[in-house]
């Protein structure tokens, strides 16, 4: 049987070269794909979401001056509390930075954070072990708390946590309507997570939500906030516990404020260009 290396160079051309290389093929070499099943059930409707979120990101400025804020907010789990049993060795002339291989577990945590899409900064962070229904609500009644006369717009992901009763409660609560809400898994506003996102995304409301088309989390604005801060504090950190991580991450929240903090330069519109 010939090997793989012999069967290669059969398709080498006549100067020499190798076939793949002329043709920049990559056999070898694969990515995973998803096909967003919004776009492929209903494509003009996931059109309609990617164009509607584009504009909100695109008027928060505006927003802002007229005092609403537009926030893009998610989880970002499992943060790990990960103690190196040996001290990092810095960088040297010659030798990159080397990191202890072994580590001790102390728990991990989940971050909810919001990411302010016209000043850039991150505002009323939580950190707790869990990131359930209750602990989503609470996050949204803290940040609102934060400034409870102002119109909020918070753009989140489909997630079940995004489209619960709790939120629906609390929406209700804070812009003080007396309307009927139903029962969960029965009838009216609370029914399913259908009827539920279709009030919290009600444009009427001082508190309303933009959702993200299923399998489109690039499109939130905080994921690339999550990128900054594990490229520059979890990845390479060692922490002695989680109240180590909890500190450290709520520090480098303020040192993001300080030196780091603007608006993302955000240039999709969700359109197709034009020809």
């Amino acid at each position: 049987m010939r090997r793989p290396r012999a069967r290669i160079r059969e398709h080498l051309t006549e100067a020499g070269r190798p076939f793949f290389s002329e043709s920049d093929l990559r056999p070898h070499k694969s990515h995973y794909w998803l096909t967003s099943r919004d776009k492929r059930e209903a494509p003009e409707q996931h059109q309609a979401d990617v164009e509607k979120l584009c504009d909100t990101y695109r008027d928060a400025p505006e927003l802002a001056a007229v005092g609403t804020h537009v926030v893009s907010t998610d989880e970002k789990t499992g943060m790990q509390a990960l103690e190196r049993l040996h001290e990092t060795k810095p960088v040297r002339p010659g030798l990159v930075e080397r990191v202890e291989f072994e580590y001790i577990r102390h728990g991990t945590l989940s971050l909810i954070a919001n990411f302010d899409v016209a000043t850039g900064k991150v505002i009323c962070p939580s950190i707790g072990p869990t990131r359930t229904e209750a602990d989503f609500a609470a996050h949204i009644d803290k940040t609102v708390e934060s400034d409870p006369g102002a119109t909020w717009i918070f753009v989140v992901d489909q997630l079940d946590t995004h489209r619960s009763a709790s939120l629906v409660r609390l929406v209700a609560r804070r812009c003080g309507l007396e309307e009927a809400l139903g029962v969960k898994g029965k009838q009216g506003i609370l029914k399913s997570k259908k009827t539920r996102r279709k009030f919290l995304e009600d444009p009427s409301h001082r508190i309303r939500f933009v959702y993200t088309p299923r399998h489109c989390s690039w499109l939130n604005q905080v994921e690339i906030w999550f990128s900054i801060l594990a490229r520059r504090l979890l990845k390479r950190s060692s922490f002695t516990s989680i109240d180590d991580l909890r500190s450290r991450v709520f520090q480098f929240v303020e040192y993001f404020h300080r030196v780091l903090a603007k608006p993302f330069r955000w240039t999709y519109t969700g359109r197709p260009l034009q020809a």
